[in-house]
């Protein structure tokens, strides 16, 4: 089964699932992006990306999509 045959027939869990995992990639890589910026040589190149408001954002969103998929996931 490629890609495009999971996708079309998905149910809405798995699809919400899906969302729920891409947002925790995107937090995880702003987890990565503050780190960084905490660990930088001249204190007074601070950047101008949002990391923390980037990361908790999406972790919060993710963490609820992936709660509201396995739910639907386990009732069939």
């Amino acid at each position: 089964m490629n890609l495009h045959e999971f996708l079309t027939f998905a149910s809405e869990a798995e699809i919400v699932g899906l969302w729920g995992i891409a947002l925790l990639i995107i937090a995880v890589v702003a987890l990565f992006g503050e780190r960084r910026r905490m660990k930088r040589a001249r204190i007074d190149r601070i950047g101008w990306v949002p990391w923390t408001n980037i990361f908790m954002a999406s972790a919060i969103v993710g963490m609820g999509l992936l709660a509201l998929a396995a739910k639907g996931i386990l009732a069939g």
